[in-house]
C-alpha cells in the first residue's frame, strides 16, 4: 500500500475487512462478503455495546440512517442515489460501501459530458477484432459489465453530467438486468451478459447540476435517493476535518500536531462566511465556492504543506489565513471582495473582543489578499 498515491478502501482497510469477514455470522445477502449490520460497523466504526474484540474506526461521518438506508437499498434489486452538495462525503460513502460489499470499490464510471454508451457496456479491442473477429474475447467490458458479470457493485460518479443517451442506456441495465451484444452471433447465449445476484449500481449526483442533464422519471424509478446534507454541526464537523487531515498527514509523512485553536478559528470562518453567503442577496454576494468540508480540508492541507516546507515547521494562524485566501478566492474582484468585506467586518472586530489566533490571522488575510489585488 506504501507505493500507491492513493489506495482504495479495500486495501487501505484490508486488515480491517478481513478480521470482520472472519467473525461475521450475520446472514449475507447474495455475494456480499460481510453482512448488512457488519458493513455498517466498517464505515460508521463499532461502539462497546458492539462487544468485538478490537476497534473497528469510523470512516464516515454522518447520520447513521442514511448508512442503513443505503445498505438497505443495495440488498434489494435497486440502484442507490447519492445526492447532494459537493464536498459532502457522497462518493467516499459509494467507495466504503462498495469496499466492504465487494472488496472491489474501483469499478467506477466517471459521468462527463463526453461519457458514451460504450463506458457503461463495452467496447472493443480494434487489433484482435481485425486479427480474429468479434467475440467475447476481443470485447472489453464496462466497469459495470464487470460488476454484473461478478455479482458485485459498480459505480457511476457524476450521473447527471452525462448526457440523456447514456443515462437511457442505463435504464435498461437497472430494469433488465443484462446486457445484448448483437454484434456476436449468439450461440451459446454469448450475445448476451446476464447479471449475477449481488450485481448493483451506486450513482452519485451533485444537486448543484440540476438543470444539466436531469434524471428521467423512468430513471428515477430505478434508484432510491438518499440526500446527503451539509454537515453543519460544528463537532461532527471537526471530527471530519481531523479525521481527514490526520489520514493526509500520514501519507505525506508528515509529524504535525493540529492546535485545536486553529481547527476553531477554521471551523468559525466557514461557517461566518456560509451565514453570509445564505443571507447574500445575489450570485455576486456569494463565493463561488461550496464551502464544504472538503472545502475545509483542502484549506488545512494547504495550509499544514506551506508551512511544513517553507515556514517553522508549524501550523500558524498566518498561514491558515492566507490557505484560506488562495482557496476561496477564484473570481476577481468579486471573491475578493467578499473576503475583504469578511475581515474587516467580522474577523477585525472578534480579534480585538477574542484576541488569542484571530489577530494573526486577520493581519494574514489582508496581506493575502494584498498580494491577489
Amino acid at each position: 500500500m506504501s507505493d500507491l498515491l492513493r489506495a482504495p478502501a479495500e486495501i487501505k482497510y484490508a486488515e480491517e475487512l478481513d478480521w470482520l469477514e472472519s467473525v461475521d455470522d450475520g446472514p449475507k445477502p447474495f455475494s456480499w462478503r460481510l453482512s448488512p449490520k457488519m458493513v455498517r460497523l466498517f464505515i460508521l466504526g463499532s461502539e462497546r455495546s458492539d462487544g468485538l474484540d478490537r476497534e473497528i474506526s469510523q470512516k464516515w461521518f454522518g447520520d447513521r440512517s442514511f448508512v442503513e438506508r443505503s445498505i438497505v437499498t443495495l440488498a434489494s434489486d435497486r440502484g442507490l442515489l447519492l445526492i447532494g452538495d459537493p464536498g459532502t462525503g457522497k462518493s467516499w460513502l459509494a467507495e466504503l460501501l462498495a469496499a466492504a460489499i465487494s472488496r472491489n470499490s474501483t469499478q467506477v464510471v466517471q459521468g462527463t459530458a463526453g461519457t458514451t454508451e460504450d463506458h457503461i457496456k463495452y467496447s472493443w479491442n480494434v487489433s484482435m477484432v481485425i486479427a480474429k473477429g468479434q467475440s467475447r474475447e476481443s470485447m472489453i467490458p464496462s466497469p459495470i459489465m464487470n460488476a454484473m458479470e461478478t455479482g458485485t457493485i459498480g459505480r457511476f460518479e457524476e450521473l447527471t453530467r452525462s448526457t440523456s443517451d447514456v443515462q437511457d442506456a442505463l435504464i435498461s441495465i437497472l430494469s433488465e438486468k443484462y446486457v445484448s451484444v448483437p454484434e456476436l452471433d449468439g450461440e451459446g447465449g454469448d450475445n448476451i451478459v446476464f447479471a449475477k445476484p449481488g450485481f448493483s449500481v451506486i450513482a452519485t449526483a451533485n444537486s448543484r447540476d440540476r438543470g444539466v442533464n436531469d434524471l428521467s422519471s423512468a430513471l428515477k424509478r430505478r434508484f432510491n435517493f438518499v440526500r446527503i446534507p451539509v454537515v453543519t454541526d460544528k463537532k461532527s464537523e471537526a471530527e471530519i476535518v481531523r479525521f481527514r487531515t490526520e489520514e493526509l498527514l500520514r501519507r505525506h509523512r508528515i509529524e504535525l500536531d493540529l492546535p485545536p485553536t486553529l481547527l476553531d478559528v477554521l471551523l468559525q470562518s466557514f461557517a461566518d462566511l456560509r451565514a453570509s453567503s445564505a443571507a447574500a442577496g445575489s450570485d455576486d454576494e456569494k463565493l463561488e465556492s461550496a464551502l464544504s468540508t472538503a472545502e475545509q480540508i483542502g484549506v488545512l492541507e494547504d495550509a499544514i504543506l506551506h508551512g511544513t516546507f517553507f515556514g517553522e515547521r508549524a501550523l500558524t494562524a498566518r498561514t491558515l489565513a492566507s490557505s484560506l485566501v488562495g482557496s476561496l478566492a477564484r473570481r476577481e474582484p468579486e471573491d475578493l471582495a467578499i473576503l475583504n468585506k469578511y475581515l474587516h467586518g467580522v474577523v477585525e472586530p472578534r480579534s480585538k473582543e477574542e484576541g488569542g489566533c484571530w489577530p494573526e490571522f486577520l493581519e494574514g488575510g489582508r496581506d493575502a489578499i494584498a498580494t491577489l489585488s
